[in-house]
């Protein structure tokens, strides 16, 4: 009894010795693999890397990690025009299957899901803030977005002119917009015209107001849109992909 209950005591040190080597070194990962991200991407600041499972050890020895969590704050995501980006906030994404070299100098994930938002004032970058000439002596600009509720982005358009030449018009009309991912684009578009429209203006003038476009390209990994909805705070956008890059 008494060897058996040496035995024991020396089975339960161990295995805490194992678990403590086992943190430090899934902590240690944790902040290589961070690092590495940080430089591979350009990040301002560094990202957040939460290796799950456990025990991590006997991970590392089959070459792949089942679930790693990575989280940045702030990431300037491309948009197709020269030395132009727009701000993904709170992007955070789940890698699944994560393997990586002997060295460790590169790792990639078989695949990936995750959340982030862009702000309004972002996303009004690309819409019509500079007055256009619409017709019949109108001009008109994008002056807002916000959430339209139900999924939905409330377009503000400051309308003013001359219609005819003795009309005289200044008001800000606001119109529901449907947001959608289209090639890899995020697309507002009006459900329908605002009451300006009653002027007898062409829609499709009227639609280069309300209507936009904005890429978004080369999100970390090579990750791609997947879905857009209007929140209160800005476009929530939904990522996914396979065989991302986290690093190499």
């Amino acid at each position: 009894m008494r060897a058996l209950r040496i035995l024991l005591i020396i089975v339960v040190i161990l295995g805490g010795l194992f678990v403590i080597v086992d943190r430090v070194a899934v902590h240690f990962a944790q902040g290589e693999a961070a690092d590495k991200l940080k430089s591979s991407e350009n990040l301002s600041a560094t990202p957040d890397v939460d290796i799950k499972g456990f025990p991590f050890l006997t991970q590392v020895a089959g070459g792949s990690l089942d679930d790693v969590e990575v989280g940045i704050k702030s990431y300037d995501a491309a948009t197709g025009e020269a030395g132009k980006t727009i701000r993904i906030d709170d992007l955070e994404a789940d890698m699944k299957g994560v393997s990586f070299s002997g060295d460790y100098s590169s790792a990639t994930a078989s695949s990936a899901t995750g959340t982030a938002t862009i702000s309004y004032d972002e996303l009004m970058k690309t819409a019509k803030s500079q007055p256009t000439d619409i017709g019949l002596g109108v001009h008109a600009k994008v002056v807002g977005l916000s959430d339209g509720g139900n999924g939905k982005i409330k377009v503000a358009v400051k309308v003013n002119g001359t219609v005819a030449g003795a009309i005289p018009i200044d008001r800000t009309v606001s119109v529901l917009s449907t947001v959608s991912v289209v090639n890899n684009k995020v697309e507002v578009r009006a459900d329908s015209l605002p009451s300006v429209a009653g002027l007898g203006l062409a829609e499709d003038r009227v639609r280069t107001i309300t209507d936009f476009q904005q890429v978004i390209d080369q999100l970390p990994g090579g990750i791609k849109l997947a879905k857009v909805e209007a929140a209160e705070n800005g476009v929530k956008i939904s990522v996914k992909g396979s065989d991302v890059r986290l690093a190499g």
